[in-house]
């Protein structure tokens, strides 16, 4: 009788051990390093490509805005398809859509065309962006799901706020095209390693109908959206009246049994407070990197290549501390790791609040790596709790609506920012309101943390797991 239990022991541990595939871990991450540095590479290569086109400087915001509207008007669509398709093609189809929409866009003419890629690459971004956090839960055990989010939610963030020093880069040397086509060998090391990893599974399966209705519903919402955010930027804080469109719409897609899972999702304990958070950080860190740009270059006559460096500093922080807080958050506990998280990232923001105009590019710098530092400790522990509690049904759900709540908080933070700068005709103390509002959203992200907890948790889940160790 022992030797069958310590057998079944072993066999337990042995198919535990199979399970870390920490190979797919990483392949997950370039995936949406891939798809996070195409939100931001494209804004260093808008001069030179409509110098090439030869179209008006007004016109190229829509090769920004046709990749950002299907990614957020399609994450909560996709989500949902995907929780009910096989895990080997779904990531096989949207890696191969991504590369070759990403060799049209490289290829373009036109700006139509142009523009028609991008939202091509878009509607495969929002694919992709659903997919890696359900394949990286499901590629390792429980232990070490903070661990694999650390690497997932560093990367992310990462090619973001690095796409326009990476894009500077391309243009400068190989020419803006290039921005396009670098994505097609990350997209086939991705697929290999897929392939090698990934069991054989059901093939695809064509939406339904409710699927194409849903996803016209929320892309229209999500473009209310983001024509208000943008032009609000460019024209003023009376655009921001064009949000209203989009109330009525959400309003008629929450009336519906297709928002059944998404409404399934916010009812399961624990599943709120994750997603409040990461909304609230979201638009902090918008908030940020909209104005201090401008302080930078306005204020303290900086050029416009000193002001990327300096903000490299925010990134360098997430760098060092996100696998730091995917360890932490797996031996302490991920929610006390988010909130410490959250806690010195609002520090860093607070710290950020004089913006004095004596100060030189290394008081900005240290106070961004500790704001970087500390978001670095939050990303990685506050998506395991949002995974860790979503229904095994749901997980690519989950998925989409974390990085629908990112998303639109990217997107809200400049509005936000430029509004509260407005209301001072554009002086400092504008700035200072900004990184006020970004402030006090940090801090709101600490009490989403430390407030939420599910009915009936059992102290022990937020006790340090036993097994520390990567295979």
């Amino acid at each position: 009788m022992a030797d069958g239990t310590d057998r079944d022991g072993s066999l337990v541990a042995q198919a535990d051990r199979e399970r870390d595939q920490w190979w797919l871990v990483v392949a997950a991450g370039l995936a949406v390093f891939m798809a996070s540095v195409d939100m931001s590479i494209v804004n260093v290569a808008l001069p030179a490509i409509e110098r090439d086109f030869e179209i008006a400087t007004s016109v190229t915001e829509w090769i920004v805005l046709a990749y950002l509207l299907p990614l957020a008007g399609l994450a909560l669509p996709s989500g949902r398809w995907l929780d009910s398709v096989g895990r080997r093609p779904a990531p096989m189809f949207s890696l191969t859509g991504f590369a070759l929409a990403s060799v049209a866009a490289g290829l373009a003419p036109s700006l139509a065309w142009l523009v028609g890629a991008r939202l091509a690459q878009g509607t495969f971004g929002a694919l992709l962006f659903s997919l890696v956090p359900a394949l990286a839960t499901t590629a390792v055990r429980p232990q070490a799901r903070g661990r694999a989010m650390g690497l997932i939610t560093t990367l992310g963030p990462l090619g973001l706020i690095s796409g326009p020093v990476l894009g500077g880069m391309v243009v400068d040397g190989l020419g803006w095209p290039w921005i396009f086509f670098v994505n097609v060998p990350v997209s086939v090391l991705v697929m290999a390693v897929g392939l090698r990893l990934l069991p054989p599974s059901a093939p695809l399966r064509v939406p339904d109908r409710t699927w194409f209705a849903e996803a016209l519903l929320l892309s229209a919402a999500v473009a209310a959206v983001l024509l208000a955010l943008s032009f609000t930027a460019s024209e003023g804080p009376a655009w921001m009246m064009l949000v209203l469109l989009g109330v009525p719409l959400l309003f008629v897609w929450l009336r519906l049994p297709m928002s059944g899972a998404v409404r399934d999702l916010f009812r399961t304990p624990g599943e709120v407070g994750p997603h409040v958070a990461l909304a609230l950080a979201a638009t902090a860190i918008g908030t940020v990197f909209f104005i201090t740009p401008y302080f930078m270059q306005g204020e303290l006559g900086e050029s416009a290549s000193a002001v990327g460096v300096t903000i490299l500093a925010f990134p360098a922080g997430m760098a060092l501390m996100g696998p730091g807080g995917g360890f932490l958050g797996d031996w302490w506990g991920p929610r006390r790791t988010a909130a410490l998280g959250a806690v010195v990232f609002t520090l860093g923001l607070a710290l950020l609040l004089p913006m004095d105009d004596s100060w030189t590019l290394a008081d900005l710098a240290w106070r961004l790596f500790l704001a970087g530092c500390g978001n670095g400790l939050f990303n990685a522990p506050v998506m395991a709790i949002a995974m860790t509690h979503a229904p095994r049904p749901l997980l690519a759900t989950t998925g989409a609506s974390t990085s629908l709540a990112r998303s639109l908080g990217f997107a809200l933070g400049p509005a936000l920012a430029t509004l509260a700068w407005s209301l001072t005709s554009y002086q400092l103390e504008g700035m200072r309101g900004a990184m006020t509002v970004a402030s006090v959203l940090s801090a709101l992200s600490v009490v989403a943390l430390v407030r939420m907890r599910a009915p009936g948790e059992q102290e022990a889940e937020d006790q340090p797991a036993v097994d520390v160790s990567v295979t």
